[in-house]
């Protein structure tokens, strides 16, 4: 994978906000599943924005360490 970075994250479809966002909005990020380059996320205020894309390994040891509490608030 050598591009980091969808330009204009509108283009793709099926974005699922987290499931710790809260129905009033705010800041909230969004993920895209079965991209096959990676795993995209974006700024869900920002739907025309761009996307970070992150590769599955990657993204799936930060939701381990996010979900051990490896983070402080």
């Amino acid at each position: 994978m050598t591009e980091h970075r969808i330009p204009d994250s509108s283009t793709l479809h099926g974005w699922r906000k987290s499931s710790y966002s809260g129905p009033e909005g705010g800041s909230c990020v969004e993920v895209l599943d079965g991209y096959p380059s990676g795993v995209p996320v974006r700024d869900s205020k920002i739907p025309q924005g761009p996307a970070l894309l992150f590769t599955s390994t990657g993204w799936s040891s930060f939701i381990t360490a996010v979900n051990l509490g490896d983070f402080s608030a």
